[in-house]
């Protein structure tokens, strides 16, 4: 059972924009992707976006500006693209334009991964931070990676973290 040091107001609903990172997928191949939307519609939140851009730092930096810019966003979550290969250029595109950084949310993304893969954890690069006031979560594009950052770190902690910035 997941633990929450401060209840959060009932009936909060986050409205998110859901961006798949991919050279391959398509809406119908974005599992994914399907799984993320899945989980916030089943939390009672808003998909405000749905994309699925190539792993390109140029493309992944115009599409977190422009939803940065979108006033009915508050939170951006990214998949796809967060590992060691040539291709994966997510983290690096994301964390340069992060004005705050959440480090817990990669380390503990990492320990939960590691509880369940082992040592190849290590690769991982998942990153959450702030961005023109929208909440940034960048995810590892597998569906179980995907599931458990957003059933473990994402969905619990996504009305506080949200409230938090609005403060």
């Amino acid at each position: 059972m997941t633990q929450q040091p401060h209840p959060d107001s009932l009936g909060i609903m986050v409205n998110c924009a859901v961006v798949t990172i991919s050279d391959t997928r398509f809406p119908e191949t974005d599992k994914s992707g399907q799984i993320i939307q899945k989980l916030l519609l089943n939390a009672n939140h808003a998909i405000g976006a749905y994309k699925i851009i190539k792993d390109e730092p140029a493309q992944i930096q115009e599409q977190i500006e422009l939803l940065g810019k979108s006033a009915n966003l508050d939170v951006v979550i990214f998949n796809g693209g967060t590992g060691i290969a040539p291709r994966d250029t997510t983290y690096d595109a994301i964390e340069k334009l992060l004005e705050k950084t959440l480090p817990g949310f990669g380390e503990l993304f990492r320990f939960l991964s590691y509880q369940e893969i082992g040592s190849r954890a290590i690769a991982s690069r998942a990153v959450a931070g702030v961005y023109q006031n929208k909440l940034i979560f960048s995810l590892p594009g597998s569906s179980n990676a995907v599931q458990l950052g957003m059933e473990k770190l994402i969905l619990p902690e996504l009305v506080h973290l949200v409230s938090q910035m609005h403060q």
